[in-house]
């Protein structure tokens, strides 16, 4: 898993080891299209220039899992980004919403295909003011967490540098209930 803030290079941190992997790579895009947003538009377009044009990409939405399913055991996916698939998703509510996150982490466990995921940190500043930003900063949190014990790296990409949290952190126990 790559995470870090909005521009700190985790997408290019997150290319880069996939493309160090040596297997084809499948970039699962979960972000919207939004046709008239210029700024979404230019924003994707500058991850597409940068990628090998020997990748393939799948425009999947919050059709996150559909798509890993559909990896051949020798391709890598790129899931970029976590986030968006939160977003595509703020509007289910308690047991529904439970269900997709135990949906995505049961296919992530039986992909035979490496993953590279790609995540925002969210919450290291201003607590959202509306609801929608305080659900996704508290789902996109607590997904990351239960993530975390499935994934064989874990980096956090501040200011275009990698850091190792697998060799410099250690885990937050569970809760116990």
């Amino acid at each position: 898993m790559v995470s870090g803030p909005a521009a700190s290079g985790k997408s290019r941190w997150a290319e880069h080891l996939a493309h160090s992997s040596g297997h084809p790579v499948v970039v699962l895009a979960t972000g919207p299209d939004l046709p008239d947003d210029i700024s979404w538009q230019q924003r994707l377009e500058r991850h597409r220039q940068r990628r090998p044009s020997s990748w393939r990409t799948l425009e999947v939405g919050g059709a996150l899992s559909p798509g890993l399913i559909s990896l051949s055991p020798n391709e890598l996916g790129l899931v970029d980004s976590l986030g968006t698939w939160v977003a595509a998703h703020l509007e289910l509510e308690g047991v529904a919403w439970l269900e997709e996150v135990d949906t995505l982490l049961n296919t992530i466990q039986r992909v035979p295909s490496p993953l590279v995921l790609v995540s925002e940190e969210t919450g290291w500043g201003v607590v959202p003011m509306t609801v929608a930003g305080g659900r996704f900063r508290d789902r996109l949190g607590a997904l990351q967490q239960r993530l975390s014990p499935y994934c064989d790296g874990a980096w956090l990409v501040l200011q275009g540098r990698a850091i190792n949290l697998a060799h410099l952190g250690l885990s937050v126990p569970p809760i116990e209930e």
